[in-house]
């Protein structure tokens, strides 16, 4: 469409920046852009919230061309970076030393393998349907990844985070059997409303709160606690039924066995609560329909299949006078892309064996970053029985042995069969797992279940599948540690460019392990490239 001259001076808006450009210098351009709606404001860029993607009209109405741009690493911060400066006509290039996208966004399915550091080789025998995220597996609603779910059109569902009928077990603590989260949860809030209650009857308050506000604690105590006469915790319908209320002649039979408030704190159940009150694990939660590769599938297919390139082990970053050279292997051959920038989006701990020419500190910032543990284990079952037998669907056990979680899977009600994570465990758990054989990680993952649902954890079982980050391939993390936060200065060379080299990934982020830190801060590496192209 013709931009619409002004009658006095004939000047066109691409003219009236140039102009700009002219009298003003870049940076009031690119500022001017961004009062007419044309460009992100420096006020936006600095807001996340305010991100402003690039577009095309950024240079057709500039007279600029749009640079040249290798990505190194097609993870989600790599694709993401592809995928947004795609939108303003950048020519990109996506290097990924795997035979895939998305890093640690791995849904496996059946037919996949994979060989780990160890050596260990494995084939998933999945049936048609089911499937493992091996990394992420969720996403809080607030987040930036569901905007790109539907951006993108990749459906969701719920994912069950928490789930009131799932079991908590501390063997460690004495626990002989399961218990169900809604029966601890009952039983810690009863007995911490009944104790505050009572002390607050007998004045332990009278100097922290006057009369009229411990009046409404003690109504809050009550409901909160279901506090009977005498302000005492007795059970009740909140802990669940041994025969669940039904047709007239019955009414249910309650849960009893009500233990004391000794024996409930001493089990060590009320540990898993704040959980649910975490920011980044309160539900609602969900997942894309289908497995959570749907993501980094739709990025590689916006930004076009033919400028990611697969398989290509990048070997060396050098910067030049005018550009960037990235040389990389792939099948055997030794290949070479010359860029005017540079996306290093791998894991700072793969980025740090790579040789470059960008100084001693970005590279004493990259060291600085600690590649993390954790993995994970699918079980596939001939049936359903955690619903059929234990009405759980969804949700999370929680226990002090080594498997640590275990996930009934939120897609699939009421299927033949279904897949169970055996266990998401972390750390020294995940590393002794790891160098375990597969079968042998199995039969420990199984044996840990045993105890919590009983034999048909063992004799339903048809195949499995585990994963661990830090023996996989070109990867070597789950996460990061990043001391001292993203904005320490040691890190102010990965912050920042260096030259013509920008760096972008979750590790850079206040939310690691999360895609949504991988998006933000493409997002804010896109944006620092964009308006330095924009006012050179």
């Amino acid at each position: 469409m013709a931009v619409q001259q002004r009658p006095e001076t004939g000047t066109s808006r691409r003219a009236f920046l140039r102009h700009v450009g002219v009298t003003g210098g870049a940076g009031a351009m690119f500022a001017t852009m961004g009062a007419l709606g044309l460009a992100p404001t420096a006020q936006a860029a600095s807001r996340e919230q305010a991100y402003s993607a690039p577009k095309s009209g950024d240079f057709t109405l500039t007279g600029r061309g749009a640079a040249k741009v290798v990505v190194v690493g097609g993870g989600i911060a790599g694709l993401a970076t592809a995928y947004e400066l795609g939108k303003a006509g950048y020519d990109c290039t996506v290097l990924e030393a795997r035979d895939r996208t998305g890093g640690r966004n791995f849904t496996v399915r059946g037919g996949d393998s994979t060989v780990d550091l160890y050596g260990n080789r494995q084939t998933a025998r999945f049936s048609q349907g089911q499937y493992l995220n091996a990394g992420p597996a969720r996403l809080p609603q607030w987040m930036v990844t569901l905007d790109y779910c539907r951006e993108l059109g990749v459906p969701v569902e719920v994912f069950t985070n928490t789930n009131a009928d799932a079991y908590l077990y501390n063997e460690s603590a004495g626990m002989t059997a399961p218990v169900r989260y809604r029966t601890a949860k009952a039983d810690v809030y009863g007995y911490v409303a009944e104790l505050l209650a009572k002390a607050t009857d007998k004045g332990a308050l009278d100097k922290e709160l006057t009369a009229s506000d411990q009046d409404r604690l003690m109504e809050f105590l009550k409901d909160f606690g279901d506090l009977g006469d005498k302000l005492t915790y007795k059970g009740g319908e909140r802990r669940g039924y041994t025969t669940v209320p039904a047709a007239t002649g019955t009414p249910g039979v309650l849960l009893g066995d009500v233990p004391s408030a000794s024996d409930v704190f001493a089990s060590g159940v009320g540990r898993y609560f704040s959980f649910e009150f975490g920011f980044d694990q309160a539900m609602l939660m969900f997942q894309p329909v289908g497995g959570m590769d749907q993501i980094p599938k739709a990025l590689t297919r916006a930004i076009g299949a033919h400028k990611v390139r697969t398989g290509a082990v990048v070997s060396r970053i050098t910067q030049t006078a005018g550009g960037v050279t990235v040389t990389y292997t792939q099948g055997g051959r030794t290949r070479a892309v010359e860029a005017d920038y540079c996306v290093g989006a791998l894991p700072p701990n793969m980025l740090a064996r790579i040789p470059h020419n960008l100084g001693s500190g970005v590279q004493s910032a990259l060291e600085a970053i600690t590649p993390q543990s954790a993995g994970k284990i699918g079980l596939e079952y001939r049936s359903r029985w955690w619903e059929l037998d234990h009405k759980i669907y969804g949700g999370i056990t929680e226990t002090d042995l080594d498997v640590t979680h275990i996930w009934h899977p939120s897609y699939g009600f009421h299927g033949e069969r279904g897949v169970l994570v055996g266990y998401y465990n972390y750390d020294t758990d995940a590393d002794a797992y790891a160098k375990l054989t597969p079968g042998e990680r199995e039969k420990r993952a199984v044996a840990a279940g045993v105890k919590i649902y009983g034999d048909k954890y063992r004799t339903e079982l048809a195949s499995s599948f585990s994963h661990h980050w830090r023996q996989t391939p070109h990867l070597e993390a789950a996460w990061h540690d990043t001391p001292g936060g993203p904005d320490d200065p040691r890190y102010k060379p990965l912050n920042e460019p260096t030259g013509r080299v920008y760096f972008a990934g979750d590790w850079l982020s206040y939310t690691d392990a999360w895609q949504h830190g991988a998006f933000t801060s493409a997002r804010r590496a896109v944006t620092k490239l964009h308006a330095r192209v924009l006012s050179a």
